[in-house]
């Protein structure tokens, strides 16, 4: 599936892109567990267009600006108005050689 065809609620979405940002990591607390939880966000192209990946724990080490990310089973979300790609805990997130 290409960037330019995600739509906000889309599921078992796969895609494949490269990173070309990637943010710093902040905390933030669990809305379920009283726990600290690491996120940041890594926006990601394919030359069709560019999404905003958001990356849990230790995704945000695997992933690095320039690595070509496939992202297998994810979904697309909508946060403060701009779509997101998650990988959610069904998804797959690989760092392709």
């Amino acid at each position: 599936m290409k960037i330019k065809d995600l739509r906000n609620g889309m599921r078992r979405v796969d895609v494949e892109g490269k990173v070309i940002e990637k943010s710093e990591t902040r905390e933030v607390r669990s809305r379920y567990r009283n726990t600290l939880l690491h996120v940041a966000t890594a926006t990601i192209t394919d030359g069709t267009g560019t999404i905003k990946l958001t990356l849990w724990n230790d995704q945000i080490n695997q992933v690095n600006v320039d690595d070509t990310v496939k992202i297998e089973n994810g979904y697309v979300t909508s946060f403060r108005g701009e779509i997101q790609l998650n990988v959610g805990k069904y998804g797959k997130l690989t760092v392709v050689e």
